[in-house]
């Protein structure tokens, strides 16, 4: 039995320890998004989704794609979800809807100028 560590062997462990770091770093990053997205959208509970999610990576996945709805859900009373409807437009009124819009991309010409 040959007991000699060759260039084959050393490859294995290189593509093996890769695989492991791989590994971690979707996991991590999987473990981080529900309470990065919540952060980032100003949820009022994102510590509570961040702790949620990494509680689902913990638990094997089980628990995790629940963290990540939670992360978009907000209660329609909160800061977050007054901003969104703003965004959306419906806490905007008819004036202030008209002054934000963008300006036309040409000049109208002369001709369309006269029309009433």
């Amino acid at each position: 039995m040959d007991a000699s560590f060759g260039v084959l062997d050393a490859f294995a462990f290189v593509v093996f320890a890769v695989l492991i770091a791989v590994a971690v770093i979707a996991i991590v990053s999987l473990g981080q998004l529900p309470g990065r997205l919540a952060r980032k959208w100003g949820h009022p509970q994102a510590s509570a989704v961040n702790v949620a999610g990494w509680i689902g990576i913990a638990t094997g996945g089980l628990l995790w794609p629940l963290a990540l709805i939670w992360a978009f859900i907000s209660r329609p009373g909160s800061d977050a979800s007054r901003i969104e409807n703003d965004q959306r437009g419906r806490g905007v009124t008819e004036s202030e809807a008209a002054a934000n819009q963008p300006a036309p991309l040409r000049k109208p010409s002369r001709h369309e100028e006269m029309r009433p």
